[in-house]
Parts: structure tokens; C-alpha cells; sequence
């Protein structure tokens, strides 16, 4: 007879995958394991149809674990490739050089099958290989935009019921290591558990090598195993069967193929949590060809925005519009008209200036306001770079303090002195169609304020980051192929209940938030600038810059 192993042997052995599978004869205690001497082991191997099974709510008992393959039971059909999400980690956290290199490798890795074993790991290999490791940023705020566009909406589905059942989901990541995705899975999906392959770390770097398997996918093991938690998996590939967890699983659920091909992606009113904050400079997906032509376009969109800048700070307004417009760079006004009307008299007799609130998208938002005004505005700002400061066609931005007092001192000394004053009151840049919160000071100010409300559309490059060099940003939108400005000018608001005392300036500034996102269509959120660089930059946003006036 063979001699008999511990249960910690047979565990190991099952999850390497050099013994026969775990089988679980009584799943009311764990001293019954032995092994089994057939496979596939899961107990119940069920096809997971439209036309047999409608829903998997049906299936899942309530405590119940659910195993979920991330490759092919959450993520769409179409993403089956990982090149495009090993790409934005070579140029987000590695450079364009990396970006080249893992590029010029894509028809290798095409050759080898594309989402093969092997290519895969050719992909790790030039996308992390010497890459510093540590708190890794990419994973937290640069793929989760990306990943929740692939997850498909019948993948969610399951896991939500799994979730609304009280059961634990543990997700498998069979080709992307479990850097690149456990962020986004337990942040935004609400995994208890990601399994994946590991990076290998040497001196503090990333080797480009990735480990068969690790510790958290054995602890799993042991948790099916000695808890008699009768674990369901769900699929959409015969690969995931070859994985020690669904070795584990009493029954295992294969969407057929067919069925998967229908999937469709996740719609943004369903998301579990809403994608307020990301970071990163590509604007679109880097797939193979895109990444070429993005390539490609570069020397071209270095020498065509280094042209566009020059226009922009040398033609007046009324020259550069369509000049600008005839190389892509656009903006429109839309569906209202330019104030005329100044504030009240100010200090010696002079008409007041007028307060303008805009939410903020990038750093020359002042400078297409003033476009559509056709006069100069004064812009405030807590952090610029001397180089941002340096291009504006604006003239020199005033900095302020971020204490309370000051700053109210400095704006109402501008607005007293007649200038166009445009404030952003979010205090940081969003993407997503969403508002941050906006703080109530500028309510204070003045007795009216003109509601601004803008909006970016770029093709190939963002214009904000929170965590990489921010006096690019400007530079970035000048580089891409075609980019337009919305300007929306709202009705006036008038603002004097608070210089009087009778509405609180934080119920003023919710109502122009409010007012803004109506009007633009974006939603309203309390979040801030400390909440986006704490989850894009693990910092608080503040920069050591010493507040300057300049009159």
C-alpha cells in the first residue's frame, strides 16, 4: 500500500500540479481528504448556458465560496489578450523606451500563440524587468480604469450575487500577475481574496520573472479544504480546470462559447463604485496597432505642438482660433452667451471685478475662458510649475497659500482691482465626467459669481497626472492629433445672502456645484483633493512652493 501523506503534503502537491487532484468525499469535515483517482476532480463539471442555466443566482447557496476565473468569467471576450495591460505598465511606470522595446517584441510574442504561456511571460519580462519594487501605483491607479471597461456585466452579475449571498469570492488571475489586478478586484469588485502568479523581486528590483504559484492560492486551498466550504467555480475555458482551486470546487460552471460571445461590458450606472479618479497619460487602449501609431505619431505631434504653442502666445485671440482649429485644436462655445456685466464699484471708484468658478479638467482652462471672453483673466492656483507658468498666454498666475484667511485676501485684492478673476473651487483636475467637492470660499467673495463649466475631449493623451511630471501637462495636450475645449457659461449666481450671513457659504457652493454638474451632465461627488492624491500618489497633494502675488 502507498504510504500515507499529511494533509499538508497532499495540499502542496495538489497545488503544484505533481499529484493526482484533491477530492473531498465529506465536505462536513476536513479529516476527510484523500485522493482521488479520477480527474477532472471537480465533483460536477455543469456547461453554463443561456438556454439551460439563465442565472447563476440560482446556484449559489448562501455562505457559498465562489472560485471566479478572472480571464475568461469576468473579463469580456475581446480582452483576452494582456498585451494592452502589460503595455500600460511598461509606459506608465517604465517609460517610452520600455514602451518601444516590449513593442518590437509584440510579432515574437504573436508567433507564440499571443496569450500563450510563453508570451506572456516575454511580456513580464520587458515590462517589469528592473523596475523598482514596492508600493505598486500602476495597479492602484492607472489599470483600474482600463480593467473595468473589459469586465463584462454577466461576470459582475455573478460575483454580486455571490457577494449578496454572504459567500466569499476568491478571483483567479491565470495570466496577469497579481500586482497588475489585485487592486482593482478587491477596491472596486470587493474580492476577499486574488489569486495569481507573483513577480520575483532580487535586491528591490522586479527580475521579469513570475512564480508558478504563492502562498495565498495554498492558504485558499486550505481554507476550502478544512472549512467544508462547498466552493462553486465559474468560467469560461476548459484552462481553468487545470488550476489547483478548481480542483477544490464541488461544482464547476463553463459558459460555452457561444454564450460568452454575447457578453457585453459592464454600463457605468452599474459600476459598484464609481471611477471618479485614475491616472496615467494614454487616453486610449495601447493595443499592438494603436501603440504603433502613437509611435509613429510622435515626432510629428512634438513639432506640430511646439507650432501650436508658438501660435498661441504670439497671434492674438481672434487670429489664433482658426489657425489653431485648422490643425485640430478646437474649442466652441456652447449653448450660452459671454457676460458683459461687471460686479459693483470697488475701492477708488473703479467698476469690480468679476468672479468666474469653473471646474477644473486642465491647466489652461483659464486660457480658454479668456479665448471666449476676449479679454485677459487673472488665474489663482495652489501648485504650478515655473515652466506651466512661463507658457501661459494669460500672463503669470497668481499662487496662493491654502490658508484661509490669506487667500480670500489675495483674490478680494484682485477682484477690487477690476481683474477678470477665474477660480476653480474643486482645487485638482478630474477626468471622469464627475464634480469634486467644491470649497466654499470663493461664495464669499463677491455679492454674484458666474458659474463656468468645461469640458476636454483628447484622442491619444491626458493632460493631468498625479503622480508623474506634472509641468508637462500642457505640453502633453499641445502633442495630441486632435483635441477640442467646451466653454459653458451658466447663469449668474448671485451670492450676497452669504456676504450677509444669511446662507451658509458651504450651501452656496453646493448649489453651484450642483447647477454645474446639471447643466454638463456630470455627476457631484464629496470628494476632494487630498482623497485623489491619496489613492493615485499615496500623498496628500501638497507641493513646498512658498505662495507668490503678482499684480
Amino acid at each position: 500500500m502507498p504510504k500515507k501523506q499529511s494533509l499538508w503534503q497532499r495540499l502542496f502537491s495538489a497545488a503544484l500540479g505533481t499529484r493526482p487532484p484533491i477530492s473531498r468525499r465529506d465536505t462536513a469535515t476536513a479529516t476527510a481528504v484523500t485522493e482521488s483517482e479520477s480527474t477532472p476532480h471537480p465533483t460536477t463539471l455543469h456547461h453554463h448556458g443561456r438556454s439551460s442555466h439563465p442565472s447563476m443566482a440560482d446556484k449559489l447557496a448562501a455562505g457559498q465560496t465562489l472560485v471566479l476565473d478572472v480571464d475568461a468569467g469576468l473579463l469580456l471576450p475581446s480582452s483576452a489578450s494582456p498585451f494592452p495591460h502589460f503595455m500600460l505598465v511598461a509606459l506608465e511606470a517604465g517609460g517610452y523606451l520600455r514602451g518601444l522595446v516590449l513593442l518590437l517584441l509584440y510579432p515574437i510574442m504573436f508567433c507564440m500563440g499571443g496569450d500563450s504561456d510563453a508570451a506572456v511571460r516575454m511580456m513580464a519580462m520587458a515590462a517589469f524587468c528592473g523596475l523598482r519594487a514596492g508600493p505598486f501605483l500602476a495597479g492602484r491607479a492607472v489599470l483600474p480604469k482600463w480593467l473595468m471597461d473589459d469586465v463584462a456585466a454577466e461576470g459582475f452579475e455573478t460575483m454580486r450575487v455571490s457577494g449578496a449571498a454572504g459567500g466569499r469570492r476568491v478571483c483567479v488571475a491565470r495570466k496577469l500577475p497579481r500586482l497588475m489586478v489585485e487592486g482593482f478586484l478587491r477596491e472596486y469588485l470587493g474580492a476577499e481574496a486574488v489569486v495569481g502568479k507573483e513577480m520575483k523581486v532580487l535586491w528591490g528590483f522586479y527580475t521579469g520573472l513570475m512564480e508558478e504559484q504563492d502562498k495565498v492560492m495554498l492558504e485558499e486551498v486550505e481554507k476550502i479544504m478544512l472549512e467544508g466550504n462547498d466552493a462553486v467555480g465559474f468560467s469560461g475555458s476548459l484552462e481553468f480546470l487545470q488550476h489547483p482551486l478548481a480542483r477544490c470546487c464541488k461544482n464547476v460552471y463553463l459558459v460555452t462559447r457561444d454564450d460568452r460571445a454575447t457578453w457585453q461590458a459592464l454600463p457605468r450606472s452599474m459600476y459598484p463604485k464609481a471611477m471618479v479618479f485614475h491616472d496615467g497619460r494614454l487616453a486610449f487602449r495601447p493595443t499592438a496597432g494603436s501603440t504603433l501609431a502613437m509611435f509613429m505619431w510622435l515626432p510629428f505631434g512634438v513639432a506640430l505642438g511646439a507650432a501650436r504653442l508658438t501660435v498661441a502666445l504670439t497671434v492674438p485671440y481672434r487670429y489664433s482660433t482658426p489657425i489653431l482649429a485648422s490643425t485640430g485644436m478646437s474649442w466652441r462655445l456652447k449653448a450660452g452667451e459671454r457676460p458683459t456685466q461687471l460686479g459693483a464699484d470697488g475701492e477708488r471708484g473703479r467698476p469690480r471685478g468679476q468672479l468666474y468658478v469653473c471646474n477644473h479638467r486642465t491647466l489652461i482652462d483659464p486660457v480658454y475662458i479668456s479665448v471666449a471672453l476676449d479679454r485677459p483673466v487673472r488665474a489663482v492656483s495652489y501648485s504650478l510649475s515655473r515652466f506651466s507658468d512661463l507658457l501661459s498666454p494669460i500672463g503669470r498666475t497668481v499662487r496662493l497659500a491654502r490658508d484661509r484667511d490669506v487667500d480670500a485676501g489675495i483674490m478680494g485684492r484682485l477682484l477690487d482691482s477690476g481683474d477678470l478673476l477665474v477660480v476653480s473651487p474643486e482645487g485638482t483636475t478630474c477626468r471622469e465626467p464627475y464634480l469634486l467637492r467644491f470649497s466654499p470660499l470663493f461664495a464669499e467673495l463677491s455679492d454674484d459669481v458666474v458659474p463656468v463649466g468645461l469640458a476636454t475631449e483628447t484622442g491619444m493623451f491626458y493632460a493631468t497626472t498625479a503622480g508623474g511630471l506634472k509641468f508637462l501637462d500642457s505640453l502633453y495636450y499641445m502633442v495630441n492629433p486632435r483635441m477640442c475645449y467646451t466653454v459653458q457659461f451658466l447663469e449668474r449666481v448671485s451670492t450676497s445672502a452669504v456676504r450677509e450671513r444669511k446662507v451658509p457659504s458651504t450651501d452656496m457652493a453646493n448649489l453651484v456645484q450642483r447647477k454645474m454638474g446639471h447643466a454638463l451632465g456630470y455627476g457631484c461627488t464629496m470628494f476632494n483633493r487630498k482623497d485623489k492624491y491619496l489613492m493615485l500618489a499615496g500623498n496628500d497633494g501638497k507641493c513646498s512652493i512658498a505662495p507668490a502675488v503678482r499684480s
